[in-house]
């Protein structure tokens, strides 16, 4: 397990899944990350600078998408192995939030401040939660929930496994698509 100044080797395979180009990690990098939900690495050597989100597979590994925005090109093929150094981020990256959720939250003015004084994990775990679903009224009501937790002052949204593989593009049942 890596501490945040340690580097780390990040050895995968590219895949297409639905159309989506990923990377998935071999389980020896995985085993290397700090915990079995997302983790912030920084990337070194050619791509410094870059700060990215490894997400879980649901299976005890992970994975990233090589289609996120702050992702560097990497000219690999499905089926190509990649090596990226990296180490564990000091900080997490904002997270783009979904037109839906901002919407929501640009009109509820008294929470503000309270998704401002979110960490910046915390916020990408509402945006997680919000967009783990494929049915646009499961989101609808998410993002309702969302507003109305937030306004109880809860700070993360509860009963969810941060161990599951939420991009619905890419996942069942919680589980990376083998």
């Amino acid at each position: 397990m890596a501490v945040s100044n340690e580097e780390i080797e990040l050895r995968g395979t590219v895949d297409l899944v639905n159309e989506r180009k990923i990377l998935r990690l071999e389980q020896e990098s995985s085993d290397k990350l700090p915990s079995r939900g997302r983790v912030a690495v920084e990337l070194l050597s050619a791509h410094e600078g870059h700060t990215i989100v490894v997400d879980p597979d649901g299976r005890r590994g992970h994975w990233l998408a090589l289609d996120n925005p702050g992702m560097p090109q990497l000219p690999a093929e499905a089926g190509e192995q990649v090596l990226l150094t990296a180490r564990v981020a000091g900080t997490w990256p904002e997270t783009k939030i979904p037109q839906d959720l901002a919407g929501a939250l640009d009109e509820a003015d008294d929470l503000e401040q309270m998704w401002a004084g979110l960490t910046p994990m915390a916020r990408w775990e509402w945006v997680r939660w919000v967009g783990a679903t494929k049915n646009p009224s499961t989101r609808e009501r998410r993002v309702e929930v969302s507003i109305s937790k937030l306004r109880d002052g809860k700070r993360r949204p509860c009963c969810f496994d941060l161990s599951s593989c939420t991009d619905p593009e890419v996942a069942k049942g919680g589980k990376l698509i083998q």
